[in-house]
């Protein structure tokens, strides 16, 4: 291993470390299903440290690692052919990071109900904290229309929010 391959490698070790707890929370968004979860981040891990030498500008190891993870999420999606995500029942709440976070349980189902190109630009925002460049970065979409899915979105969860206050 070349010295800059050594140092990539173990900033991408480091980075996965450190950050695993978000990771998780933002594969259980997908799944609903804690073993689920662990599953796809590790594959997600492994992915990254099967292909760290393609990073091409270590300043976009987040970025680059969030796509991967969101990338087997969706995947995961589709393997299992759920195109909506069920309710989350009452018993399981206990063991979900958003649902413990969000300040309206209500807020958090709207949210789940989103469809999955709407709701991972929400998660990224709002939970993880992007801006909108690095969701552009990680989604593969030009930041335009970034900006429009999270207008559509936030629009989708007022009207869905007031539609439960009814």
């Amino acid at each position: 291993m070349q010295p800059d391959n050594q140092n990539l490698y173990q900033a991408l070790t480091t980075f996965l470390l450190n950050e695993q707890q978000k990771f998780y929370r933002l594969a259980y968004s997908y799944c609903h299903n804690p073993e689920t979860s662990m599953d796809l981040v590790q594959s997600a891990a492994c992915k990254a440290l099967e292909k760290y030498t393609t990073i091409q500008n270590p300043d976009y190891m987040k970025t680059w690692f969030y796509r991967i993870l969101i990338n087997e999420c969706l995947d995961y999606l589709r393997r299992s052919k759920r195109e909506t995500v069920e309710e989350t029942l009452p018993e399981e709440q206990s063991h979900d990071p958003l649902s413990q976070q969000a300040d309206h349980l209500d807020l958090y189902q709207a949210i789940m109900q989103l469809p999955p190109e709407l709701k991972t630009i929400v998660l990224l925002r709002y939970f993880e904290d992007m801006t909108l460049k690095e969701i552009a970065h990680v989604t593969n979409i030009n930041e335009n229309t970034v900006k429009s899915r999270l207008y559509a979105s936030l629009k989708k969860l007022r009207l869905s929010l007031k539609e439960e206050l009814v």
